[in-house]
């Protein structure tokens, strides 16, 4: 026994000195094995020197993340289906973190947070392969956000504008018009140069296609990208899907472009997070590590900026879903959100059953960047809007009980029941700049008011009709959300006069 150890011990020294004189070194290859598998998680020994958030290789081209790290054992979470993977077959580490494909290519196509293709399109060749948890850019290498992102819904643009480079929640209960609110922004960059990436976590596979025909019909679908995980694809892709969608937005914006991020939505996202914090045994709370669901849709959505000129100044904007219960917005996750981001739409289910669409609660929604990312256009015309509609909606509630009001309390109300109408929108096509325009003066001038207030929706198409015939110029002029000449004032008030005496007539 001692003569066959000294024998193999003398060939290894010879093997390694043989190897020294040729300039090689040996190479170390740990090989672990599956001890269970099952809801998407795979227990995993033999590994001793993977690192947390190693990517992992599995049989079958099955890869997973690296989450849990035992003495004996590592959690594992798989970024796939499966069926196929059993007990005993083998694991090797990558020794790095999982990196996203990223391109041009993708560009028009349906894929999966990995990157595969789900549509009938030909193969994507990627640009290059990019880490798929970015640190956000530092605050030095950001510039303020001040230039307009048009959403194509008057409540928002008038009352709680939208900057390239900021992050406003979409909220409010299921079935009330969220992703209506955001796909009618994506809508509204039809003619733009922002790039547009929606991303689905566990949502219907049917209500995706609805996005993408509504995108394809009405928008600009070449200019799209789509990261899909739906709720039956396994707990890992949805896990990773903000974060795949955002490393792709990255892309595009280190080349100075702009893109405007949809994520659908972060309810779901956090019901994954926890369902996988779970099965991992890790604590599901703020103590937990490498980060709780505050700390991950932090991170996330902090990569969401708009980059100072040095840099290139390319934007990212990004518009996070989260579905609240009975509207209590005081719940876990949306508390989360708001705390996050610079602020919230909030969708009101009341609203939305009475009709009015989209049923924003202007009382409890704010945009924390404001006028400062406004078209001066808009901002002129929108500066007592709010003022005027909140105290309606005050005086409004006296009479739901029969109470008597004074003359100019009664003008108030019949004021703000026509302005609501003019903010009362189908989810598409969005509005124009000059729609949006047209209709603020409108509704500043008072113009309206002596209309009948089931004339309101015919007074809205004889605008559009006007802007798309004879109107078309100055329609165009418009678009640019420079401020409004006199001459332009002008031909704007007459055009109203003329549909408004019309209807009267």
């Amino acid at each position: 026994m001692n003569d066959l150890r000294q024998t193999l011990e003398t060939w290894r020294a010879n093997a390694l000195a043989g190897m020294a004189e040729l300039g090689l070194k040996p190479k170390v290859e740990q090989i672990g094995h599956v001890l269970s598998v099952g809801d998407g998680i795979a227990t995993i020994t033999g590994l001793p020197d993977v690192k947390s958030e190693e990517l992992l290789f599995l049989p079958d081209g099955l890869t997973g993340i690296a989450l849990h790290l035992d003495t004996e054992t590592l959690g594992c979470v798989l970024l796939g289906h499966t069926e196929s993977l059993s007990a005993g077959d083998p694991v090797h580490g990558s020794g790095n973190t999982v990196r996203i494909p990223v391109g041009d290519d993708f560009l028009g196509r349906i894929i999966d947070p990995v990157g595969n293709v789900l549509d009938d399109g030909p193969t994507i060749k990627p640009a290059r392969f990019d880490p798929l948890d970015r640190d956000a850019a530092e605050i030095v290498d950001r510039a303020s956000v001040t230039e307009p992102l048009h959403t194509g819904t008057l409540v928002l643009d008038a009352m709680f504008p939208i900057g390239r480079g900021q992050r406003e929640l979409i909220v409010g209960d299921r079935q009330t018009g969220k992703t209506a609110v955001a796909v009618a922004a994506m809508l509204s960059q039809k003619n733009t140069d922002v790039i547009c990436i929606y991303i689905a976590v566990g949502q219907r596979s049917n209500n995706t296609l609805q996005v993408v025909d509504s995108i394809r019909k009405n928008g600009a679908l070449e200019r799209c990208i789509f990261v899909v995980a739906p709720s039956d694809a396994p707990p890992g892709l949805q896990w990773i899907a903000p974060s795949a969608g955002m490393a792709m937005a990255e892309f595009f914006r280190d080349q100075g472009r702009h893109v405007l991020v949809v994520i659908d939505d972060l309810t779901k996202h956090a019901a994954v997070h926890r369902e996988l914090a779970l099965l991992l045994r890790h604590p599901p709370g703020r103590e937990a590590y490498p980060g709780d669901i505050f700390f991950i849709h932090a991170r996330l959505l902090e990569r969401a900026a708009k980059l100072s000129p040095e840099n290139g100044g390319g934007t990212i904007t990004c518009l996070p879903i989260a579905e609240t219960q009975a509207g209590n917005l005081s719940a876990y996750i949306p508390t989360n959100l708001i705390s996050i981001t610079d602020g919230q739409i909030v969708l009101d289910g009341r609203l939305f059953r009475e009709g009015q669409k989209p049923a924003v609660d202007v009382g409890r929604s704010v945009s924390r960047v404001g006028g400062a990312a406004q078209p001066k256009s808009l901002h002129k015309l929108s500066a007592m809007l709010r003022l005027e509609y909140a105290q309606f909606l005050e005086l409004e509630v006296f009479t739901r009980f029969g109470m008597m009001v004074e003359e100019r309390t009664r003008q108030t109300i019949e004021h703000g029941r026509r302005l609501r109408a003019l903010l009362t929108q189908p989810p598409s096509p969005p509005r124009s700049r000059a729609m949006e325009i047209a209709l603020l003066s409108a509704a500043a001038s008072h113009r309206v008011d002596s209309l009948p207030l089931e004339k309101i929706g015919a007074f809205v198409a004889g605008i559009e009709a006007w802007f798309a015939g004879v109107a078309r110029p100055l329609a165009e002029q418009l678009e640019s959300g420079n401020p409004l000449s006199e001459e332009e004032q002008h031909l704007i008030d007459t055009g109203i006069e003329h549909i408004a005496r019309d209807l009267t007539a």
